[in-house]
């Protein structure tokens, strides 16, 4: 058993997540992503999915990206 680092739950089936040289032990995936996804700069929900990256700033969507940076007109499309 190995207990999980956000929540501290001590349980038999947690497991790691081996990410830039470091080691991370969750018991859920909410766990994981609440330590580990990214938070989007405009509406500040984490980022679960692919994301959309402009010079090095993290939105959720093409929306936020537009709506945050005027360039990303020119960078990010919608797919449908």
């Amino acid at each position: 058993m190995a207990a999980c680092e956000v929540c501290g739950n001590d349980y038999a089936m947690s497991f790691e997540v081996h990410a830039q040289g470091a080691v991370h032990t969750f018991d859920s995936f909410e766990c994981a992503i609440t330590r580990m996804a990214p938070i989007c700069e405009h509406c500040e929900c984490r980022i679960v999915g692919h994301g959309v990256e402009i010079d090095r700033h993290w939105y959720c969507s093409a929306h936020c990206a537009r709506t945050a940076d005027p360039r990303a007109n020119a960078l990010v499309t919608d797919h449908a």
